[in-house]
């Protein structure tokens, strides 16, 4: 996997300080994405051993992890991103992930790494709907709750 950037002290993606890391890798290639420069997953660094250590030791002071992009349920992000998010549920039982996704949570309700996902937002970017709605882009995506999803399992 690699990744466009990471932010130590964001204010923008979650609630609280958070530690962000946006991947690279989209398929979804949305009209009027903030972000185009990730569509290609072979964009940005390598996602190293040495970055995730230097992610999880941010997020020792901060309120939660949060993953965007691109879209770090690209199928060439799943196995990496599933790694970083056992490795800070196991190091943060007590904090939050919150991972952002252009698909939608019917058809990702099976991957294994929703119950270390505690808040998903869902959906395409849809430019010619805009929301107010706070950490969403556009009013199709939806904010879901996943810690009742802990335990249920999945494949990946």
């Amino acid at each position: 996997m690699n990744y466009d950037r990471y932010y130590t002290h964001d204010l923008i993606n979650g609630p609280g300080i958070r530690v962000t890391l946006f991947v690279s890798g989209c398929q979804h290639a949305c009209e009027g994405c903030y972000n185009p420069s990730t569509w290609d997953r072979k964009s940005g660094q390598a996602f190293t051993a040495e970055i995730e250590q230097q992610l999880l030791q941010a997020c020792a002071t901060h309120d939660g992890l949060s993953l965007s992009g691109g879209d770090p349920l690209h199928p060439a992000n799943r196995d990496a991103i599933l790694k970083l998010c056992q490795a800070f549920k196991q190091r943060y039982p007590e904090k939050n992930i919150w991972l952002w996704t252009g698909y939608v949570f019917e058809d990702l309700q099976d991957l294994a790494i929703l119950q270390y996902i505690d808040v998903l937002i869902d959906g395409k970017f849809e430019q010619n709907h805009p929301t107010s709605q706070p950490w969403r882009g556009s009013s199709n995506q939806r904010l879901i709750e996943l810690r009742n999803y802990r335990g249920r399992g999945g494949d990946n």
